[in-house]
Formats: C-alpha cells, sequence, structure tokens
C-alpha cells in the first residue's frame, strides 16, 4: 500500500518543470505524455510515484484548461499527449471529439454522482465552488452568497478568473447563473458590471488578490481555500447559502494516444484508494470513491445548499455563456 508518509515527502521536494531524465532513453512502450492544468503541488508526487511503481517515464506539459485542450483538438492528426489531466468536466465535455472512453480499473468504487454515463473521462476529484473573503476588510455575514457579489460595495474588488482560460471560473459563472435564477443574461451583465471590467488571468491569483487586499472577495475552490487559510492568509471561507455546485475535476485518455495502455494505467492510478487518500490528507480535496472519507471536520455535500446543475446544458450553452460574458465584461468573444 502506498504509504502517505512517503508522498507528502515527495510533494516536499523542490519544483521542477519536469520529472528528471533517466540515464538513458526509454523505448516507447515505457513512456507517457501527460497534459495537465493542475498544480504542481498536485501533480509532481502523482506522477513521481506512478514512475517509480511502473517503470514508465512521464512527460509533463501544464498550462491552462482551455489552453491544453485546444492544442489537444490542434494535434488530433498526429497526437502528442497522451492523457489530459485535470480540468472541469465541462471542457473535457466540450472537447469529448478529442477523447476515448474508458472505463477505470476500481470503477465500481467510484460514486455515482461523479461518474461519466460513457466513461469519457474519469473523474479525479470533487471541488465545491465557494466564496471567499478578506477578514481584515470584509465584516462576517457581509458576504454570504452569490446575491451579495452583485452589490455596488464590492464593485471593482472581486477577484474572478477569465471563464474563457479556467476551466473551475466558467464552473462557477453556471453556479452563479442557476443560484440567482431569472434571466441567465441579466445575471451575466450584473455580475460582470460588478467586476469593474476586471478579470483574473488564472484561478491561482484569486487568493492571493483577495489576502492581500486588493480584491475583498472572490471565488475559488474549496481545497484551495482551505489550503491557503491553513496557510495563515487573511481570508475566510463560507458556502454560498443561495446554491453551491460540485462539479469534479477528470482525466481522459486522447484519441489516438501514443501510449494508450500506459495512459489507461496512469487514470486507474489516478483513482486508486491511495492517491484518493492523498487527496484528502494532503490537498484537502474531496475524493471520489465510496470507500474513502473526506476530512472529518468539512460538512457531507448532502448537508450544503446546492445550486442546480446540469452539465449537459452547461456544455451545450458553454459558447452562449462566453460570448455573453466576453460582451459584457468588455472583451472581443472568445
Amino acid at each position: 500500500m502506498l504509504a502517505l508518509a512517503l508522498l507528502l515527502s515527495l510533494a516536499a521536494c523542490a519544483a521542477r518543470s519536469e520529472p528528471p531524465a533517466p540515464d538513458y532513453a526509454p523505448d516507447e512502450g515505457h513512456r507517457l505524455v501527460v497534459y495537465t492544468s493542475h498544480k504542481e503541488e498536485v501533480w509532481r508526487p502523482i506522477v513521481k510515484e506512478f514512475e517509480e511503481r511502473t517503470g514508465i517515464w512521464v512527460d509533463v506539459v501544464y498550462g491552462a484548461t482551455s489552453e491544453l485542450l485546444e492544442r489537444i483538438a490542434q494535434e488530433d492528426k498526429a497526437p502528442v499527449a497522451d492523457v489530459m489531466f485535470g480540468g472541469g468536466i465541462e471542457s473535457l465535455e466540450t472537447y469529448r471529439d478529442c477523447f476515448t472512453p474508458y472505463t477505470c480499473a476500481g470503477a465500481e468504487h467510484i460514486l455515482a454522482r461523479f461518474r461519466s454515463p460513457d466513461d469519457l473521462w474519469t473523474p479525479f476529484s470533487a471541488l465545491p465552488v465557494v466564496l471567499i473573503y478578506n477578514t481584515k476588510l470584509v465584516s462576517p455575514g457581509q458576504v454570504v452568497g452569490w446575491a451579495d457579489l452583485l452589490d455596488p460595495a464590492l464593485r471593482g474588488r472581486i477577484a474572478f478568473p477569465d471563464p474563457a482560460a479556467s476551466g473551475s471560473s466558467f464552473t462557477a459563472l453556471v453556479t452563479m447563473i442557476n443560484a440567482l435564477g431569472g434571466d441567465r443574461e441579466a445575471a451575466i451583465r450584473a455580475f460582470a458590471e460588478n467586476l469593474g471590467g476586471v478579470q483574473l488571468d488564472s484561478s491561482g491569483a484569486v487568493l492571493t488578490a483577495v489576502a492581500d487586499g486588493s480584491a475583498l472577495a472572490g471565488v475559488t475552490l474549496e481545497e484551495t481555500a482551505l489550503k491557503r487559510i491553513a496557510d495563515g492568509m487573511d481570508i475566510a471561507m463560507v458556502y454560498p447559502e443561495d446554491g453551491l455546485s460540485c462539479v469534479p475535476d477528470g482525466s481522459a485518455v486522447v484519441k489516438g494516444a501514443p501510449h494508450e495502455e500506459n495512459a489507461k494505467l496512469f487514470l486507474d492510478f489516478t483513482v486508486s484508494r491511495e492517491v484518493q487518500e492523498l487527496l484528502v490528507g494532503q490537498f484537502c480535496r474531496r475524493p471520489v470513491r465510496d470507500d474513502v472519507e473526506s476530512l472529518a471536520d468539512l460538512p457531507a455535500l448532502d448537508e450544503l445548499p446546492v445550486a442546480g446543475y446540469d452539465l449537459n446544458q452547461a456544455v451545450r450553452d458553454r459558447d452562449a455563456i462566453l460570448m455573453t460574458w466576453a460582451f459584457y465584461i468588455g472583451e472581443d468573444a472568445p
């Protein structure tokens, strides 16, 4: 069984852009190319342990979800990547023609709410969307739901990434639309206008902006907020009382992958009990397996207010939502 202590020590290793190359060039049967939008602190220990277990040499290419998916689409005639590791499942579904369905080992332990109906993608972790605020500049109770992000007092001081670039930000935007109800365009317009035309380049910038006071409040994922609060940042997290979503991120095998069997082994590994336990203990994420418990002090998902979230509709309406967003945020449509 994979020792948690081993993975913790791997996660603490000095950051490198790629795993170290072996002293020899491995043959094609022992290679894997992973495109990932996960932060290095997440992918590195998992990739490292996978290499040591299997003897497979992994090349990791990091980038934003949308950037990597577009690259996969452009490489469809001669695929380079074997696996897309990361990104909200809406994004993976949008590019579904780029992937090959695969039923992972241990699929019977994947919670039904997080399974792909046709196994196009394999879920990795469950990611509730939450709100955060600066504890020195915002009073408790001032930001408790999505409706509060429309308060003129917060105009121009809300940290929100570009939903065309960030998969988690797109999930958050759809969640907000569903939670507010009413006319979709009106909700998008009101929120975009209260941002004051300002959106961040990446989801990682949200926590910094709120913690240093350049933003009063922001939208992020539960696991990111929990980790930064534990690091001592001046932020507090709230589950929006008007409803949240908990859409998993996932992994998928690239259609025509040069190293398809190795890609399948990697997907199996990402949902293994050992890695799912690592997600909980090291990354403050919620597992997708029914035999792995979340952190004891977190509320159960069934206890949280949930905004209606229709994955198929989110995928179907993605382009229209992003075009409307771009119009009101003051940019050219993507």
